[in-house]
């Protein structure tokens, strides 16, 4: 199950955050090779500091194993504001009804439980989350900048990415950004994937929404 963490409940959850923290230096910095701002073997980047919602995945140890970091298009965007090349001159899509995500990580073992297209439980749960959340807040889609490779999990899992435009070589990664729909069908499609019974997030995100 995932746990959501509005801005809010930061202090409460200020061991979590952390946590989540040295995970996205693990997995942007050290696997990935990204090049990211890093403090203590935590990666933070500005995004952090506008009161984004977080997800978190927690293993059967209670350890955050995944995250994704979410915040309104409206404001500050990574697309529009770091990668505005993938849009290719076009300009962004911003509403009440978009938001963006970023940062989305799965840190799982080789031997985490699979499901359709060999793809993570546990990463189909983060896909759920998100769809929930959406539903939660009245959106219809989520923009995103991503790499090609994930792009490819995102088909696989019956939740593909509508592209924006086409991929740009960005440091060592292959970029994408494009829009993820949010519909209840888009989460029935996901949950069937990835044999998730019931939700995945904890609790009714909709009292999360009003700050």
């Amino acid at each position: 199950m995932l746990q959501l963490i509005a801005p809010s409940a930061y202090d409460h959850f200020a061991q979590s955050l952390a946590e989540m923290h040295r995970l996205r230096y693990r997995v942007f910095k050290l696997r990935l090779g990204w090049d990211v701002e890093v403090r203590d073997g935590m990666e933070r980047d500005r995004f952090d500091d506008l009161h984004p919602v977080y997800l978190l995945q927690r293993d059967r140890d209670g350890r955050v194993s995944g995250c994704a970091r979410l915040l309104p298009s409206l404001g500050p965007t990574m697309l529009q504001d770091v990668f505005p090349q993938l849009l290719h001159g076009e300009p962004m899509r911003s509403s009440l009804s978009i938001w963006e995500s970023s940062r989305f990580a799965v840190d799982a073992p080789d031997d985490a439980p699979k499901a359709a297209g060999g793809i993570a439980v546990g990463t189909y749960e983060l896909f759920a989350g998100m769809v929930e959340f959406g539903l939660a807040g009245d959106l219809r889609e989520i923009v995103t900048v991503t790499d090609v490779r994930l792009e490819r999990i995102l088909r696989r899992a019956s939740w593909p990415l509508r592209r924006l435009g086409a991929p740009v070589k960005i440091g060592n990664t292959l970029a994408v950004a494009g829009l993820l729909e949010i519909s209840r069908s888009a989460l029935l499609r996901l949950r069937e994937a990835g044999g998730l019974e019931g939700p995945a997030l904890w609790s009714p995100v909709a009292p999360f929404l009003s700050f």
